[in-house]
């Protein structure tokens, strides 16, 4: 008996402690990781506490799975302080994506949704689709010539003012990728820079996912010489087939904006309720590249909220 009750002593002690999860260090011990000792700073402690989450969809982008309520719900529950969501904006949700009843639901978010909502502050915006190597966005192209019920405008507009005159702010990001062809460095930095430089567009969303080559470093001095954000999302992390590429992308991305002093924000992309405000595997990236906080745009209401001012693209703290 008492043979067994020492191996039970014994083995109760050699099984290995579970690491505890601290995420509120010292600010003092931020950017203080070593290039050696990164991986397990990673895994013993997160040095952020990420209070928004500013790229998200809703049931509306047809291969997202929850309602706004929904989302807005997570985000309380998940003690955001800001929620944005930031919809398709993009021919590939509908066959008849020229049409501008097809985004009465984009169009008329801003005017609709409380601006709190159950305690989260709610964002309305989009994602669009960057579509031409002049950063040229879905729906600039497309005339808007009468209403939804078909009375001729006096002061014709395009599908992409129309739908996003109201917005709060707009993500602009490729996803298909068949206009940009043999197109080389220089010419795909200048197609992010020239869309980021539209008046509605605050943030360029998860560059670090799409596989492109361009020159960061450029790309985070436009950006911040703009006061906009470059992006790195959780989402970008969840895609097998990337063969680790994504991560080794959004390194090199915040790699460049630390060095150059460029804002970033850290989003989910989510496509489900369950996954707003979960930024593990970003927080983990970047604890190992010893991130500076300060540049974190995203990291509460109140910088987010600042930042936007600061580009210009919308004032919501004046009253």
């Amino acid at each position: 008996m008492i043979a067994s009750n020492l191996e039970v002593f014994l083995r109760a002690f050699s099984r290995p402690m579970q690491t505890a999860v601290l995420r509120h260090p010292p600010a003092s011990s931020v950017g203080r990781a070593r290039s050696g000792d990164s991986e397990a700073l990673s895994e013993r402690f997160t040095m952020y506490d990420i209070k928004c989450d500013t790229h998200t969809h809703t049931l509306y982008s047809r291969h997202a799975f929850s309602t706004i309520a929904e989302n807005v719900k997570e985000a309380a529950d998940t003690g955001l302080e800001l929620l944005g969501s930031t919809d398709h904006f993009s021919a590939m949700l509908w066959p008849d994506y020229e049409n501008a009843k097809n985004y009465q639901y984009l169009a008329n978010a801003p005017a609709t949704w409380p601006r709190t909502w159950m305690g989260v502050t709610l964002l309305a915006g989009c994602e669009v689709d960057i579509v031409g190597l002049d950063g040229a966005l879905f729906g600039e192209n497309i005339p808007n010539t009468a209403s939804i019920v078909g009375d001729a405008y006096k002061e014709p507009t395009t599908l992409y003012e129309h739908t996003t005159r109201q917005m709060d702010y707009v993500i602009a990001s490729v996803h298909g990728k068949s206009f940009i062809g043999d197109a080389s460095r220089v010419a795909l930095t200048d197609m992010y820079i020239q869309a980021l430089s539209k008046p509605k567009v605050f943030i360029l969303g998860h560059v670090g996912r799409t596989g492109l080559d361009v020159d960061y470093h450029a790309l985070a001095e436009a950006a911040k010489a703009m006061h906009k954000c470059l992006e790195v999302n959780e989402h970008s992390f969840g895609f097998p087939w990337s063969g680790g590429g994504n991560k080794d992308r959004c390194r090199q991305i915040l790699a460049a904006c630390a060095e150059v002093g460029c804002q970033i924000t850290i989003a989910t992309d989510a496509h489900i309720a369950p996954h707003i405000g979960k930024f593990e595997e970003t927080e983990k990236l970047l604890t190992e590249v010893g991130f500076p906080e300060e540049l974190i745009a995203s990291r509460d209401r109140e910088h987010f909220l600042a930042a936007l001012k600061e580009s210009g693209v919308k004032d919501l703290l004046t009253k």
